[in-house]
């Protein structure tokens, strides 16, 4: 399931690549890497998501004012050049190039601390860790800034589902099925919100619905379908429609 975001990115980037080269680094709420384990040598700043915490202030220091300047100024406006590194950043994802996808995002935000795009991005690198506390921080602060996006309220969603998974708490569940039923409701379109709340409503033993929503996904994009899914809920209940057997 947690592939699902880098899925979306994929299909909805200015737009969730698999998660291959899994990371060994835990990351902090707040969307930092914790202290690496004493065999790895530390990531750099520029490589942890928002710099590893840094204040833009201090980000922009590692950065280098005069760089920060001097590309700022082949663009229109901060505003331009922070959209451009979001746009980049996506296409490395694409590329399975996750540390340069960073960069890119860090550049975006430090250029534009309101760019909600580069939140998401992050978030969506951060997903690649064990477990999705970075990726609903970063995803949360995202949202914060674009209320009404499908996509990061689709991203979101699928990130309290995962942990859902690791944690049995039905806290998560309530809030990932929240997320994703707005996701839905904003975009009928987003094909993979909709596959992730079929997973959200299986979890609560709706099957009925959760293959009405597998169908929605379906006729919205049919490489959205998620098969692991399928077989589970073939297990509890037949297809409905008869679709899948």
């Amino acid at each position: 399931m947690a592939a699902a975001l880098l899925l979306a990115a994929l299909a909805a980037a200015p737009a969730q690549a698999q998660r291959k080269g899994r990371t060994t680094s835990a990351a902090n709420p707040d969307g930092s890497m914790a202290t690496a384990a004493a065999s790895a040598p530390p990531r750099p700043a520029r490589l942890q998501p928002l710099f590893g915490g840094l204040s833009p202030a201090q980000a922009t220091q590692i950065i280098g004012e005069a760089q920060l300047k001097a590309i700022a100024a082949s663009f229109a406006s901060t505003a331009e050049a922070s959209t451009f590194f979001t746009n980049k950043g996506y296409e490395y994802l694409r590329e399975n190039q996750p540390d340069t996808a960073v960069y890119r995002f860090n550049l975006a935000w430090l250029l534009n601390p309101q760019n909600a795009e580069a939140y998401r991005g992050l978030g969506i690198v951060a997903s690649a860790q064990p477990t999705p506390d970075a990726a609903i921080a970063l995803l949360n602060k995202g949202l914060a800034l674009a209320p009404t996006s499908s996509a990061m309220m689709s991203d979101l969603g699928t990130s309290y589902l995962l942990r859902y998974g690791q944690t049995k708490k039905k806290k998560d569940l309530t809030t990932g099925l929240e997320l994703l039923q707005r996701a839905t409701a904003a975009d009928p379109a987003n094909a993979v919100a909709w596959q992730q709340l079929a997973r959200g409503l299986y979890y609560q033993e709706k099957y009925p619905e959760a293959w009405a929503a597998v169908h929605k996904g379906q006729s919205a994009s049919v490489t959205s379908l998620d098969f692991n899914l399928i077989s589970d809920l073939l297990a509890k209940q037949p297809d409905p429609q008869g679709f899948f057997k």
